[in-house]
């Protein structure tokens, strides 16, 4: 008896009778048949029936069969695992999107009244928004981030398109600078990890450069100052405006002074990215400080904008993308050069979200409304900060926490290791990413005393590990 196997078929030649089996798996040296596929009684040479036997199988291949199984996205797939857990004392840390203290979803107030005007708005229609969005959200967009006296919205400086979501402006920014500009992108590490992936896509070279010291949990200023100095001249450095996702580290102002000083003496192009404007100090004004202060530098510069978080439009996709340019003339050439990227990749933007951000934005009652809902917000994450602090201290927890309440916005870095946030995962149910990442928007009056204890038990089995060893 003769065996030969030819790709997915064994092939068994015995006397005049030819088996193919089909296989599925091999589990060691246990082969796994899913069906016998033909018999055949012939009386032809081998050569010929191997040519049958190679067409037979390449009939059941298909153009996918290349492909391996990709890994899920490391934050949905937490946000999955979360949802099929079904005790009673799961902790959802993992998800960037904010809870009331009732762990409900948030929807503001001032948005489902906008929303039932524009349902009721007989004058509106269904027919395509310009490649560049809509006028008003994109003049309203400016005025929020640059400040709405500053000169370069009335000079023309500033080339805005509506996007979709902060993911889409990234994705238009950089394959708008992989066709126009030269030179690397330096990133932080660590940084959101989204944006390794944009950035992979658009075929741009990444180098990163150094962000967070472990030891202190916070800004390594003279770090990055040093990798940023040495840095190719035109390169784009992507900067995190406030409440750096992961850390929740940001620069001082005047560290931002420093940064901008290498980067003039650099000629380094500045591509910030804007996800959590009033989130890190809790106001919309000095959260913009970094973008301002550039622009009032002088400097031509890239900002992606995300309403995701601070008007809680997550799934309506509502982002911008800003380009600051030399004078109005540039600016017409740039954004003549911005709508053929947008155009090959969705044509032009959906209108609810922005009619919905573009009405709070240019309407001054609707505005303040917004800002008032929106400290509530931001409130509720600061005092979780402090609450998780206090029970941690209170418990008398191994090391010091007070990054904690130092690191600013959505998230914190704790500094738990990866395996203490399996632990986390596996014994306490309580979900977060293996970077020791935390969503403060998770956390409740009812749950921090939990997550405070869970927290205490893994710190000190690790402790005790390593006091055996």
């Amino acid at each position: 008896m003769i065996f030969h196997k030819i790709i997915r078929n064994i092939v068994i030649i015995y006397s005049k009778n030819i088996i193919i089996y089909n296989l599925m798996t091999k589990f060691g040296n246990n082969i796994i048949i899913i069906r016998k596929f033909v018999i055949i009684n012939v009386d032809i040479n081998l050569y010929q029936f191997m040519q049958q036997a190679n067409q037979l199988n390449s009939s059941q291949q298909h153009i996918f069969s290349h492909l391996t199984q990709a890994p899920p996205d490391q934050i949905f797939g937490i946000m999955n695992a979360y949802k099929a857990d079904t005790s009673d004392k799961k902790i959802d840390l993992g998800v960037g999107a904010y809870r009331t203290d009732e762990e409900k979803p948030y929807v503001f107030d001032v948005v489902k009244k906008i929303e039932q005007e524009i349902i009721n708005d007989n004058t509106l229609n269904k027919e395509y928004l310009p490649i560049e969005g809509l006028p008003d959200f994109n003049k309203g967009c400016q005025m929020l981030l640059f400040g709405k006296d500053n000169p370069l919205i009335e000079s023309g400086r500033i080339v805005t398109a509506q996007c979709l979501g902060g993911t889409g402006a990234l994705r238009v920014g950089f394959d708008f600078v992989k066709r126009h500009l030269v030179g690397d992108v330096y990133v932080s590490n660590p940084t959101w990890s989204n944006h390794n992936q944009i950035l992979d896509r658009t075929g741009l070279n990444q180098v990163n450069y150094p962000y967070y010291d472990p030891n202190t949990k916070g800004f390594n200023c003279s770090a990055t100052l040093d990798c940023l100095s040495q840095a190719k001249q035109g390169s784009i450095v992507l900067l995190h405006v406030c409440a750096h996702n992961p850390t929740g580290v940001d620069p001082t102002e005047t560290e931002w002074l420093q940064i901008a000083d290498v980067c003039k003496a650099r000629n380094l192009i500045p591509f910030f990215d804007c996800a959590y404007q009033g989130f890190a100090s809790g106001c919309i004004e000095k959260d913009a400080f970094a973008v301002r202060k550039f622009a009032e530098l002088g400097f031509q510069m890239i900002v992606a904008y995300s309403f995701s978080k601070n008007m809680g439009l997550y799934n309506e996709r509502v982002g911008a993308l800003h380009i600051v340019t030399p004078n109005k003339e540039i600016s017409a050439i740039v954004l003549s050069n911005l709508k053929i990227v947008i155009r090959t990749l969705y044509s032009c933007p959906p209108a609810i979200g922005g009619r919905i951000a573009s009405r709070i934005l240019c309407n001054e009652k609707y505005f303040k409304e917004w800002i008032e809902e929106l400290n509530t917000v931001t409130g509720r994450i600061i005092r979780m900060r402090t609450l998780l602090k206090n029970e941690l201290d209170k418990l008398n927890v191994q090391g010091n926490w007070d990054h904690i309440t130092k690191q600013t916005g959505f998230f914190t870095f704790t500094g738990l290791t990866p395996e203490q946030c399996d632990k986390l995962t596996q014994e306490h149910h309580i979900y977060l990413l293996r970077s020791g990442r935390m969503s403060m928007a998770g956390i409740t009056s009812k749950n921090v005393s939990q997550l405070a204890e869970a927290i205490k038990i893994v710190v000190q089995n690790e402790c005790d590990i390593l006091l055996n060893n």
